[in-house]
């Protein structure tokens, strides 16, 4: 899994082929991912994603529908969603992404599938990443999307915590208490500036309707570095609770 996500993000290119969906593929993914996730017999191919072992969906190599990869868990009943929009932009977020994933039972996992500047499904609505997400998010899954930003950004913190647009809840509250404790500068984007990294315009976030929603930024020493402890940090919140 590891090498075809490394190959996956690798792909990303701000030339590489891309088209955005229509509404009629955007109504089409909706329709077929509900009936992958839930095992039932759907119709991704005819959207341009190869399905392995009902539990993995990506898009074909090189194929203009760069709409994304997703995985399920299916050890347990559907849990978490993790989200990755900007994988090859967010450098190393595609990885702390998978790696979290795997901590955590019955996860799914949400990798966008183009370069941000052909695609920024974190402030678009018309994507095929938006509509799997939302869909989780309305059958009551919490969400933990990742990001990544330069560390001159904001040099007095290695992680950003929000929970978007709504008010933080415990969810958010544990996560950030965790990266502390495991050495993090953490900075609080609900009590602290953060130079506009609080997500309050991801689209996610808004669309996330009461459902928990956590938004992490990584910066770039964190995520070359530090990512396993990134990941048990996460995983020890236990963000499936509210």
């Amino acid at each position: 899994m590891e090498s075809l996500l490394r190959s996956f993000t690798a792909a990303q290119s701000e030339r590489q082929p891309y088209r955005g969906p229509s509404p009629v593929e955007l109504t089409a993914a909706g329709a077929g991912f509900a009936a992958f996730l839930d095992g039932a017999p759907h119709a991704l191919d005819e959207l341009g994603f190869s399905v392995h072992d009902d539990a993995l969906a990506v898009h074909e190599a090189g194929s203009e529908r760069a709409w994304g990869l997703y995985a399920i868990d299916r050890s347990a009943p559907p849990s978490l969603v993790v989200e990755v929009p900007h994988p090859s932009s967010d450098l190393r977020t595609d990885l702390i992404g998978l790696a979290l994933f795997r901590q955590v039972p019955g996860a799914v996992l949400a990798v966008a599938g183009a370069h941000r500047r052909r695609e920024d499904p974190a402030h678009d609505t018309r994507t095929v990443f938006h509509v799997v997400t939302t869909l989780l998010a309305r059958r009551g899954l919490p969400q933990v999307q990742l990001h990544g930003f330069n560390d001159r950004t904001l040099p007095a913190a290695d992680v950003v915590v929000s929970a978007g647009a709504a008010p933080a809840g415990d969810a958010a509250r544990r996560a950030a208490d965790r990266l502390e404790a495991a050495g993090f500068r953490v900075r609080r984007a609900w009590a602290e500036p953060c130079r506009g990294l609080a997500g309050t315009t991801n689209v996610q976030g808004r669309a996330a309707d009461g459902t928990p929603f956590l938004h992490v930024e990584l910066n770039r020493t964190t995520r070359e570095t530090r990512r396993g402890a990134v990941v048990r940090a996460l995983a020890d919140a236990d963000l499936r609770k509210p």
